[in-house]
């Protein structure tokens, strides 16, 4: 029997990156469907959510995913550019932001081709590697896409003709995942119990293996 969870999963969240490859390597390990949501990350969603944090917030988060993409032998850094825009001098988001609403509704569209899980792996690695710098310009997200299995410029015009259609798709996702139980993302959710962080994969597969879950043969 094939289990199912959900994904709910940003492309600015460092730890969703660090999550991904685990999950794809469950995925072919297991039968096991990964139900992807993309939405936007807490800058767009709740950004008053930073000026409420404690100033010791952003250090540690700093240090703890540089700690844990090495630890899982990731390249890392934070990206250039920042996938959400921030004005470093007000400490706020513009409403203009060029980068994520695209890379969402892409998110979405990938969802709607069947190749979710494989293009936020694809993309992340552009955008969080390191390796690449200007991620947004050339053909550096055209390739994640072709890596994919997807047409990069037939998903854009796609998402352009209809908008409005993406970000429905996208509330939607936001609204489900409040109901599961959590606003952070990696979320993973498992027959309505929700296991938040890319630290608790383990917890979730032993709960999936309770359930039933088998290897593939």
């Amino acid at each position: 029997m094939t289990l199912q969870f959900e994904l709910y999963w940003s492309f600015r969240s460092p730890y969703s990156y660090i999550a991904t490859g685990r999950i794809v390597e469950m995925q072919r390990l297991y039968d096991l469907n990964v139900d992807v949501r993309p939405v936007y990350p807490l800058a767009i969603r709740a950004p008053d959510f930073f000026h409420r944090a404690n100033p010791m917030w952003s250090p540690y988060l700093m240090r703890d995913t540089a700690r844990a993409a090495e630890m899982w032998g990731l390249p890392y850094r934070w990206p250039r550019p920042d996938p959400v825009v921030f004005d470093r001098n007000t400490g706020s988001y513009p409403q203009e932001q060029p980068y994520i609403h695209r890379l969402t509704r892409l998110g979405i569209a990938a969802v709607e081709r069947g190749k979710g899980l494989a293009f936020l792996d694809e993309v992340s690695k552009v955008i969080w590697s390191g390796t690449i710098v200007d991620w947004h310009l050339g053909d550096h997200l055209a390739g994640a896409a072709a890596r994919a299995g997807l047409d990069l410029a037939e998903m854009d015009t796609a998402v352009t003709a209809a908008p409005a259609r993406y970000d429905a798709a996208i509330d939607a996702n936001q609204r489900a995942q409040a109901e599961a139980g959590h606003w952070g993302v990696p979320l993973m959710v498992f027959r309505g119990e929700p296991f938040f962080g890319q630290d608790r994969l383990d917890t979730l597969l032993w709960r999936l293996q309770q359930k039933g879950l088998q290897k593939r043969r």
